[in-house]
This record gives C-alpha cells, structure tokens and sequence, in this order.
C-alpha cells in the first residue's frame, strides 16, 4: 500500500466530474486500499479520487469513532448512486482533507440509500444517517466536481478559499 498526496483547494481536479469505472480489477482495489491507508493517515473520515488526482468515480469512508475503541467499519465504493433520500434534513459541521482547518455547517438529507460497486466488483446498496449519510454525500459531490463550500454565502466561500491559500502557501515553504 502506498500513501497518496491529498491535493489542497483550489486545484482544478477537485472540480472536474470523474468518470465511471467499468469493473473493480485489481487496479481498482489497489487505489481503494491505498486510498483508505492515506485516509486514516490524514486523518479523515472520507476521501474521494479525485482528491487524490484520480479522476474516476471511486470513494472510501469509515465514520466509526476509532479514539472511543470502536472497530474500522471501512467501506470502498465505485460508481456509488443515492437511490434514495429522506425527506428529513440534518445540518453538520462539516470538514474536508482538501480545505484543511475549516469547517462549515452543511444541511443535507437525514439519510441516504446507496447502491455502489464494493471492493469485490459485486453490487451492494447501504443505507447511511447521521455523520455517515453526510460523509458519503460530501465525497459523492467531490466526484461530481462539487466542494462543501460551494453550498455556502459567497462571502463565507470566499474567507474559507482566502485561509486555505494562506495554509497552503505555508504548506509549499516545507
């Protein structure tokens, strides 16, 4: 396994929409496994491809509270699809890898139903509420080209990309 670099806001990758994979191969297990290492590393709770500069529809995710001794509950997913959404919102203060040190509260779908592609090219659909439901929509959207910011004030985007800048400049001096 290998650890990826995590591209920081803004890069162009992490607007770009990313294409569909037909079959989870060896290849594809192998960015999911390298994904899931850099994600816990990090660490995070989820991470799409193309915050990792691969452009195809792949994402990877655990929520279990690992600091209060639950277990890894990893889940791997291509091609992930919401087939379905409560009707019920939930707001939450959301983070990302790829704007470090900024957080924003985010209304989303109380729960969601995904169907996906796991780690064993098999079709598999879950559902997902609480911190899980907002983490796969957050990582949805990073396939889709969308960033959390993009759901705020275009004030509040602007303060959010002017700090990520300054980090990331900071970033570039190491």
């Amino acid at each position: 396994m290998a650890l990826l670099p995590i591209l920081v806001a803004p890069d162009s990758a992490l607007k770009t929409v990313s294409s569909p994979i037909s079959q989870v191969d060896s290849i594809v297990q192998k960015q999911m496994q390298d994904m899931l290492e850099t994600m816990y590393m990090a660490p995070g709770v989820g991470l799409a491809a193309n915050q990792v500069n691969v452009l195809n529809r792949v994402l990877v995710m655990d929520c279990a509270d690992h600091r209060a001794g639950e277990d890894k509950t990893p889940f791997c997913m291509a091609n992930p699809d919401i087939i379905w959404e409560s009707e019920e919102y939930s707001v939450w203060d959301e983070g990302c890898l790829s704007f470090p040190e900024n957080f924003a509260e985010i209304e989303r779908p109380a729960r969601v139903r995904v169907q996906y592609i796991d780690e064993n090219n098999q079709i598999q659909e879950a559902e997902f509420e609480g911190l899980s439901s907002h983490c796969v929509q957050h990582e949805m959207d990073h396939l889709n080209g969308i960033v959390f910011v993009d759901y705020l004030s275009r004030l509040k985007k602007s303060m959010i990309i002017r700090k990520v800048e300054k980090i990331k400049k900071g970033m570039d001096v190491l």
